[in-house]
């Protein structure tokens, strides 16, 4: 099975984690906005943000592996349908989490404080511009080369 979608299903996988790290490194180490779980001590709220990083290193090395295994003669073994998993995969994540975390469940939001819902809708439709994105490459038409 993997063998066969391979490219798409580890480029999706590699997006999902590389998405997830960005979100750890950005939004949690780098500007401290927020941790996974915002309300709790600071210890709990760096054992939410490990628990996260560690999940999203298993999805990559998931899609590394599943990428390994691929088989580069199928068609679906182009540079356009791995930017489309890779894509698709993050603003998947994106947009879940969103949904989930900032909208549904309050644990998080991008930026605490008097614009959070500002700047939760923003990383929102940044989720929704991924997705389509990915789904525009994945659904083009190839280019057929001309001499």
């Amino acid at each position: 099975m993997f063998r066969r979608n391979g490219t798409f299903l580890g480029a999706f996988l590699l997006g999902i984690g590389t998405i997830g790290m960005l979100d750890g490194i950005v939004f949690h180490q780098l500007l401290q906005w927020h941790s996974v779980y915002m309300y709790t001590d600071r210890f709990h709220q760096i054992r939410s943000d490990g628990w996260f990083h560690g999940f999203v290193t298993i999805v990559i090395v998931a899609g590394a592996v599943v990428l390994w295994r691929s088989e580069p003669a199928d068609a679906d073994h182009r540079p356009a349908v791995f930017a489309a998993g890779m894509l698709i995969g993050a603003g998947l994540f994106n947009l879940v989490e969103g949904l989930v975390n900032h909208h549904g469940l309050g644990i998080h939001h991008v930026r605490p404080g008097p614009h959070q819902t500002v700047f939760d809708y923003a990383y929102d439709l940044f989720a929704v511009c991924l997705l389509l994105s990915g789904m525009r490459l994945l659904y083009a038409k190839p280019r057929v080369k001309t001499r």
